[in-house]
């Protein structure tokens, strides 16, 4: 397999918010952005092997404003860290005033995917093809969440 850049996967969704996305208050819920998130996440990381991908984890997932009602949500996706069936993208989430264009950051997240094969099992991923410095130093923090994240599972298993 090929190694593939992450721009090559890179992924931008938009959507505008609906009262139907909010609560009484008009503020959009948040599992309402998880679910974008988890969209913009799994299309980066299809893009990226070609195949089906499914969710394994949410690795952590910070509100840092709000999202309301009226607001353009604004999801960037990109891959981050590949393992041999396990796709890593880092997901950043924005607020557009349509109007005025002003972005504001609400949300960062780490997606974590697997891809399957026709049988629905886990298959083999394309390495990726790091080209910055800024790729190299998240695919390196990606490998170090990645171990901690097997750390955490054995852990689990064994309690």
């Amino acid at each position: 397999m090929d190694p593939r850049s992450p721009n090559e996967s890179k992924t931008e969704l938009s959507t505008f918010m609906q009262p139907e996305h909010a609560n009484l208050q008009g503020n959009v819920h948040g599992g309402w952005i998880m679910k974008l998130v988890d969209e913009a996440g799994a299309l980066a990381a299809m893009r990226h092997c070609r195949r089906p991908c499914v969710t394994v984890a949410i690795d952590s997932m910070t509100f840092h404003a709000p999202v309301l009602v009226g607001d353009l949500i604004v999801l960037e996706s990109s891959i981050t860290y590949v393992g041999r069936t396990s796709i890593e993208t880092m997901v950043t989430v924005y607020t557009e005033k349509i109007l005025t264009g002003q972005r504001t950051l609400t949300n960062t997240a780490f997606v974590v995917y697997v891809a399957l094969d026709d049988q629905r099992q886990p298959t083999a991923v394309a390495p990726l093809l790091l080209e910055s410095e800024l790729e190299k130093r998240r695919f390196e923090q990606g490998r170090a969440r990645q171990q901690e994240r097997l750390a955490r599972a054995r852990r689990d298993q064994e309690s």
